[in-house]
Parts: C-alpha cells; sequence; structure tokens
C-alpha cells in the first residue's frame, strides 16, 4: 500500500514539473511512447552520459595561460636575476612595443622614441666584460632575443644588429681604444650602429667575392662599392663596411662615421618583412678612412666569420620568438572565437594544428638552450650555430602558416598579428645565411667534404 501513495506522490510531483504546452509541441515532432521506452532501456552510465549532454547549464569554464614555453625553460634555467630581467623586458614590450608595432610596420618607419626606453633596460652589449657592459650569459642574450621577435621581429632586428653585429665587430676584433670610444656609447644607444657586409650582388659569396674594394694611400683608406640590406643604415652614427683589400685580397673591416665623405645611403623601399627596420643602400664613392678606423684585428674574411658566428646563434632564437608569438597570438584567438556556436579551440582539427605548432616550438626552444649552453661553455662551432639556423628559420615557417591557418581569413589581418608574423618569417629565413649555405656548413662538418661551389 505504502508503495502506491509513494508512486501517486511521485507522479504528482513528476506533472507538476511538466510543462504541457511544451510537452504537446514535442509529441508532434517525435513518438514520445518510442522515447520513453528507449530510455528505459539504457543503464546508469548511459543515463548520466545523456543528462549531462541535455544539461545546458552555463558552466564558468577555466582556461589554461597561453604560454609557449611548454617545457618551462624560463622557469627552469635561468637565476633568479635572470628570470626577474626576463620578465622585465617581456613586460616592457607587452606595454611599449606591442600598442604601437603595428602601425610603425605598415607605415615602414622606425619608433625612434623606443630608443631611450630600450637604453633603460641595459640589456645591450648582455655578453660582453667591461666598457659598461652587463656580463651576462649567453643564454640569457638567447631569451632575451626570443622576447623580442615575440612581440616584433623588427625590434629585435634592430637591436641584434646594434648589440651584436656592430658592438660585436669591434669587441671582437676592434683594438682597445676603438673599444673605449665606441662600446660605452653603443651600449647606451647614445650611438647607432650598422653592419655593412652584404652586397647589391653578393650575399652567400661573402667570403671570397666582394666587389666593394680598400686601398690604402698613406694613412687613409680609398672605400668604393656598394652595400645593400643594411640594418639601422639610414640612421646610424658608425658602420662597419667590410671591404677587399685590393693589394692582399683579403676582407677588411672599416668604422666608416657618420658624415664621411663619400658615402650616400638610400632607404630601401617596399619591402614585405621586417618593415620597421630601416634597411639602407649604401655607396661608397672614393670614401676616405683613416688607418685608426680600421678594425685592428680584421684581417681576413676568418674574422669576420668570427662575428658572424655569434650572431648566428642570436637569429635562431629570433626565429623560435617569432614562431611562439604566432603561436600564443593563434591560441588565444582559438580560444575565444566561436562557430557553430563553440570555440573552435575545442574542435578536433584546430587542436591538431595546435599541437603541431608546440611541437615544433619546444623542439626549438630546446635545441636553441643547448646551443647557448655550448655557447657559454666555449664550445660552440660554426656547424653548431648553423644547424640551429637551419632548423629554425624552417620550423618557423611551418608554425607561422598554421597559425595563419587556424584564424581563417582573420589571419591575413594585420590587426591580428600573426600575419605580420608570417611576413617576418621569411626575413628570418633567407638572413645571417641562407637555408642553403648554412646546410653546407653542416654537411662539410658531419662528412668532410665541402660542397661549396
Amino acid at each position: 500500500m505504502s508503495n502506491i501513495f509513494s508512486n501517486i506522490k511521485n507522479a504528482i510531483t513528476l506533472f507538476r514539473s511538466i510543462d504541457f504546452d511544451t510537452l504537446g509541441a514535442l509529441s508532434k515532432k517525435v513518438d514520445l511512447p518510442k522515447v520513453v521506452n528507449s530510455f528505459a532501456h539504457l543503464d546508469d552510465n548511459q543515463l548520466q552520459g545523456l543528462m549531462k549532454m541535455l544539461d545546458r547549464t552555463p558552466k564558468e569554464r577555466v582556461l589554461p595561460p597561453v604560454e609557449g614555453d611548454f617545457y618551462h625553460l624560463g622557469d627552469e634555467a635561468l637565476k633568479d636575476e635572470d628570470r626577474a630581467l626576463q620578465l622585465k623586458v617581456r613586460a616592457f614590450l607587452e606595454k611599449e612595443v606591442k600598442p604601437i608595432v603595428n602601425q610603425y610596420w605598415l607605415k615602414a618607419e622606425f619608433p625612434f622614441e623606443l630608443i631611450p626606453k630600450i637604453a633603460e633596460l641595459n640589456i645591450c652589449g648582455l655578453t660582453y666584460r667591461g666598457y659598461g657592459c652587463p656580463n651576462r650569459s649567453n643564454l640569457m642574450e638567447g631569451m632575451l632575443a626570443m622576447e623580442m621577435a615575440r612581440v616584433d621581429t623588427s625590434i629585435s632586428t634592430f637591436f641584434g644588429v646594434q648589440s651584436g653585429l656592430a658592438m660585436g665587430s669591434i669587441y671582437l676584433l676592434g683594438s682597445e681604444a676603438q673599444k673605449q670610444e665606441w662600446l660605452p656609447s653603443m651600449q647606451q644607444f647614445k650611438t647607432i650602429g650598422a653592419f655593412g657586409l652584404t652586397e647589391p650582388e653578393v650575399g652567400s659569396a661573402a667570403a671570397g667575392g666582394l666587389t666593394t674594394t680598400a686601398k690604402r694611400v698613406g694613412s687613409k683608406w680609398i672605400l668604393n662599392g656598394q652595400k645593400k640590406w643594411i640594418g639601422n643604415a639610414t640612421f646610424s652614427d658608425v658602420t662597419i663596411i667590410w671591404a677587399r683589400d685590393l693589394d692582399d685580397n683579403q676582407v677588411k673591416g672599416f668604422l666608416v662615421r657618420k658624415g664621411n665623405k663619400g658615402i650616400a645611403v638610400e632607404k630601401m623601399m617596399d619591402k614585405m618583412a621586417l618593415r620597421i627596420v630601416q634597411n639602407g643602400l649604401i655607396t661608397l664613392t672614393n670614401c676616405e678612412v683613416d688607418e685608426a678606423d680600421r678594425l685592428q684585428e680584421a684581417n681576413s674574411f676568418k674574422d669576420t666569420a668570427k662575428v658572424l658566428q655569434m650572431t648566428r646563434a642570436g637569429v635562431a632564437w629570433q626565429a623560435v620568438g617569432c614562431a611562439r608569438g604566432a603561436y600564443e597570438s593563434a591560441l588565444a584567438y582559438t580560444q575565444t572565437r566561436k562557430q557553430f556556436g563553440r570555440p573552435i579551440a575545442s574542435f578536433q582539427l584546430i587542436q591538431n594544428h595546435l599541437v603541431e605548432m608546440l611541437s615544433n616550438l619546444t623542439a626549438m626552444q630546446t635545441l636553441c638552450f643547448r646551443l647557448s649552453q655550448l655557447q657559454d661553455q666555449g664550445l660552440l662551432t660554426d656547424e653548431h650555430a648553423s644547424l640551429a639556423k637551419v632548423f629554425c628559420s624552417m620550423k618557423t615557417r611551418d608554425v607561422v602558416s598554421r597559425a595563419r591557418e587556424v584564424m581563417g581569413g582573420n589571419g591575413i589581418l594585420l590587426d591580428y598579428d600573426v600575419a605580420r608574423f608570417v611576413a617576418d618569417a621569411e626575413a628570418i629565413y633567407s638572413y645571417e645565411g641562407t637555408k642553403e649555405i648554412n646546410s653546407l656548413i653542416v654537411g662539410r662538418a658531419i662528412t668532410g667534404f665541402s660542397a661549396f661551389v
């Protein structure tokens, strides 16, 4: 008897909870007895799964942070003071650079107002000893190159030319008097440097094919020729010019000061990549340089190569930064962009793209991490740097391409940043040695045969 009353009570409660208008409308669309009968044959697990599917109550979802350092290299590898510096630089880039970078990239202009602010970070000439330089590790320098390129590869390139190529040439190959004259002011960005190696008809063949010439006449050198793609050249105070000595046919370096007679610089226009970088076409016409402004320890291209080996490692880190910026931008986009009523990050194909991007990015990071360790241990070779440059510049292309793909049409809009990363990746792929030249450097090391023409 009690069971009968209990059933009646449950039935009354059920009838009170039913919206009969809705039930009537539903009965016109489906066979209700058949639906009820089907539900009756489901087991408990099946019923629970069905109820979860039917429960449309919105729930607050806590998403994981957008983070490209999946193996926590920054957390684990850096000392506390270095980690603090990395985060300081990241905060500066997010606050000062990211809000303005697209407008300057679009106009192909340089944000000169950033130079004194970058100087305040005290990170220029990071690995050098003395001359006001911080004397930090190569790993720290690589991490900072990545941080800059993560926001904008152009700013990272400007910094790399100043701190690496220009200051590095003087630091490695200059006399003590030249170091004292130039490095302290360059470290503070009071003096801006450029590095003139590439020529209109000579890129990869710079080791033995420079057409820019130098002829000593008394206490002066007379330089003639052209240089192309020279970053910072339109506003540099000093440009390192590499020229072939007509007397001994060896490559030598010269400090050509702003205002030197016989040097003219024309801004290169209509680039599709690194548009913020002010690249110049330099024409040298009987340009006179004092012997005191010849890099005293630069006597052949082997000396030039010492600078390139050092900076090539930084370019590999730049590639990591470019890829990381694209990945993080794409990941954040997929978490908020909705299609078919759901964030596209919940779709299998999108997740597959994101995981492949992260896999490549993580491989690049760990490779560069080891590269910087070798550099700090004094074990870095040309082939080590070249392998990192080859791998990272190739994989960056893949990462930025997938980032553009998961963003659909918005991926080609500058507002979403990824379009800029896609374009800038093409410059990284070619400068500081093409994929082919760097491959041949590695190939020579592993086979014992030189395949250079």
